[in-house]
């Protein structure tokens, strides 16, 4: 398995930044995929999950309206499109598949074990 994460770097407050992930060694269109983020000195947090099909996205509710969740199966790759960023969105972005095939329970980052290196993510002015 492997999840590799790109597109982080500094924004402005208000700016954007797209995430990828790009996924390999396991069916991406049968797993459950999620972004969860960690800020330095706080614990691993949910940010947004989708389905196998894409047709469910749940949102942590500091990212709801800003951030869109999205997968390409015929590339093997999801997305996180962050729009409006604010200074509390800063933290190491990770790329996570679900422990098993099919249905997970999206919002539990304990259900998303498997995940890549991380990409920093700093929103300052």
């Amino acid at each position: 398995v492997q999840l590799v994460e790109s597109g982080g770097g500094l924004a402005q407050p208000g700016g954007s930044l797209r995430l990828s992930c790009a996924a390999s060694g396991f069916p991406f269109d049968t797993y459950t995929m999620a972004w969860v983020r960690q800020a330095p000195g706080k614990e691993l947090e949910w940010v947004a999950g989708i389905s196998i099909s894409g047709s469910v996205t749940v949102y942590a509710d500091s990212v709801k309206g800003r951030f869109t969740i999205s997968t390409d199966n015929a590339k093997n790759t999801m997305y996180l499109q962050m729009d409006d960023l604010k200074s509390e969105d800063t933290a190491v972005y990770y790329c996570a598949k679900a422990n098993r095939p099919g249905w997970a329970p999206l919002g539990d980052v304990r259900e998303f074990a498997s995940r890549g290196q991380g990409t920093q993510v700093t929103v300052s002015s």
